[in-house]
């Protein structure tokens, strides 16, 4: 009924979450999508944002998948039903609220080849010992990126992470008034790191995504 309605007037519910406020699950125009009070969380322009992202990837070399970020599990949607993916992904993300919202509102569950771990992504990555073909960072709070996945030391745990020749898709921001740190980032991988075909693609005129391939 709600799916049916919504072609009429959005029908929405809201819901708290213990690190990114109120939740807005809404259906529109056939479709439910996750919001957060300012921005699009899963389903909507940000599976669009990933998707060209992915499309600038090859995945046929790629076994394992690092998202971290869960939200509502959109890009692991796109991933399986867009891109045939059929492998391992491990999802990181620190909000539990927004763990559960994904398996009861949009059928997101642990299984054989997703598995889900509530923690922070900067912990993990500081601890973790996995290389990974690709990795997706997708970390907002609202609109906002949290200032340490900017940082340094988080990018170079990052780049820890990836396997020689892996792809790293990272969702900058979308607020201009990032450009410095934006910049500083790419020069980063770019120069530091020594990543090959690294670019920031600008999408819909409002995302910085890090597109990159480590040698």
């Amino acid at each position: 009924m709600k799916k049916l309605l919504s072609y009429i007037y959005p029908v929405t519910k809201k819901t708290a979450s213990s690190h990114n406020g109120m939740l807005e699950i809404s259906w529109i125009n056939g479709k439910k999508i996750l919001d957060s009070e300012n921005a699009n969380y899963s389903y909507g322009s940000l599976q669009r944002v990933l998707e060209k992202g992915i499309k600038l990837t090859s995945l046929t070399n790629v076994n394992t998948v690092l998202l971290l970020g869960l939200g509502g599990g959109s890009v692991i949607k796109s991933l399986r039903e867009k891109f045939n993916y059929k492998k391992h992904i491990h999802a990181i993300e620190i909000d539990n609220d927004v763990i559960t919202i994904a398996k009861n509102e949009f059928n997101i569950d642990n299984s054989e080849l997703l598995t889900i771990e509530n923690t922070d992504a900067f912990t993990f990555i500081e601890k973790n010992t996995t290389q990974y073909d690709l990795v997706i960072v997708d970390l907002f709070i609202d609109t906002e990126v949290p200032p340490k996945f900017y940082s340094k030391t988080f990018c170079k745990n990052l780049s820890k992470a990836l396997n020689n020749n892996a792809f790293l898709l990272f969702n900058l921001g979308i607020d201009i008034d990032k450009s410095i740190q934006i910049d500083e980032v790419f020069s980063f991988f770019n120069d530091s790191l020594k990543f090959r075909d690294t670019q920031v693609v600008k999408i819909n005129k409002t995302n910085s995504l890090l597109v990159a391939n480590k040698k």
